[in-house]
């Protein structure tokens, strides 16, 4: 196996080497903390302690800084592949800039969502562990951020074959891990439970309604509604009650109202478009239409019969039987002989040139001049 290690560092720093500045900027922090907890404790100095995160302390630097802090080689490990895969494929379509501020308003209200409700648990059981004993810290937030993201981007790829998942199930799926691997007592805080719950949270409520592309805000689509996130079963309950939630959050004007918007200029008949579709996702559906298209058509032109050779045997004859027709009409070229015979007619154009004359009737001259010989015609008597 040690082999192998030589290699996959290799890959690992080629593919970090492609990333942008960000990306390689919050790596670089994440690798420099975690050697610099040997020497300090990271996590409560960095890490958001909800005792602390309130007045009278208010250490609100924590709430930037936790994202990054780690203690173990699997949570470095873990942070820097969820910052990496968010550059690879998240990056080209929102650019750095939207990439920065995506890791900070998920890991900020993460961070803050999460010291509100272990503050909360202290008010219903006034327990002080939960208030000075937790430390949230680590990649669990930004992951679930992230995930939420690559549903929305690209939720109908697949990630497993056997059984099959495709990555708009992967939130649900990472969520409910983490819950059962807290419930089993692997997981020694709930800490990133909450963590992750509240980092897809907000990434969800960012993407939806907050972020800025080209054609608005948010993405008011189905496929993203929270609902989605909800097994089939579950939808319609979950369905109503966001929609409860989003008609009281948009009266008190913290949310928009849901508009949709019929773009009557568009190049087809009538296109209705949401404020909020992202024009890489529009133009990668658009591709993919434009390809099931062109396979439907070629089916279409490979199941058309195809004209047999007897039919274009059958025009060339026609075309030699035109091209070969006489130059004199038929009553010209043949006609009853007095004997009964037939009369042989022939064309010359050298007995004119012979004679000399030009033949002319009443004034008139014929464009064309032509002798008629009839060789087969009586003698007189």
């Amino acid at each position: 196996m040690n082999r192998y290690l030589p290699v996959a560092r290799q890959h690992f720093l080629a593919a970090l080497a492609s990333t942008s500045v960000v990306v390689k900027s919050i790596s670089a922090v994440v690798v420099l903390l975690y050697l610099l907890s040997w020497a300090v404790d990271t996590p409560y100095a960095l890490g958001v302690t909800p005792g602390y995160l309130f007045p009278p302390n208010f250490w609100v630097w924590t709430l930037v800084t936790h994202g990054v802090v780690e203690q173990h080689v699997w949570g470095v490990a873990a942070n820097v592949g969820t910052v990496m895969a968010c550059g690879r494929l998240l990056e080209p379509l929102w650019g750095a800039l939207e990439l920065l501020i995506f890791f900070a308003v998920v890991n900020v209200s993460a961070g803050l969502l999460a010291g509100l409700s272990y503050l909360l648990t202290y008010v219903a059981t006034f327990d002080l562990d939960f208030l000075f004993a937790v430390r949230v810290h680590g990649a669990a937030a930004f992951l679930g951020g992230v995930l939420v993201a690559l549903k929305q981007t690209m939720g109908d790829t697949t990630v497993l074959r056997v059984p099959q998942v495709r990555l708009k199930a992967a939130p649900a799926l990472v969520l409910l891990l983490l819950a059962l691997l807290r419930l089993s007592g692997l997981l020694e805080s709930s800490a990133p439970l909450a963590a992750y719950s509240y980092g897809a949270l907000s990434g969800w409520v960012y993407l939806r309604f907050y972020q800025r592309h080209s054609r608005g805000r948010g993405d008011m689509s189905d496929h993203f509604a929270f609902a989605s996130f909800f097994p089939e079963a579950l939808q319609p309950a979950v369905g109503l009650l966001a929609g409860l939630v989003h008609a009281a959050l948009v009266k008190i004007k913290v949310c928009r109202k849901m508009v949709k918007r019929y773009d009557v200029g568009a190049p087809s008949s009538i296109t209705i478009s949401l404020p909020g579709t992202d024009p890489q996702d529009a133009e990668r559906r658009r591709q993919l239409a434009l390809k099931a298209l062109n396979e439907r058509l070629k089916r279409v032109e490979d199941q058309s019969a195809w004209p047999s050779m007897d039919d274009e045997e059958d025009d060339d004859d026609d075309e030699v039987r035109t091209d070969t027709q006489p130059l004199l009409p038929a009553s010209a070229s043949s006609a009853p002989r007095p004997g009964g015979g037939a009369v042989g007619a022939s064309v010359s154009s050298s007995s004119l040139s012979q004679s000399g004359a030009a033949p002319s009737t009443g004034g008139a001259t014929h464009p064309e001049v032509r002798i008629i010989s009839f060789e087969d015609a009586p003698s007189r008597s």
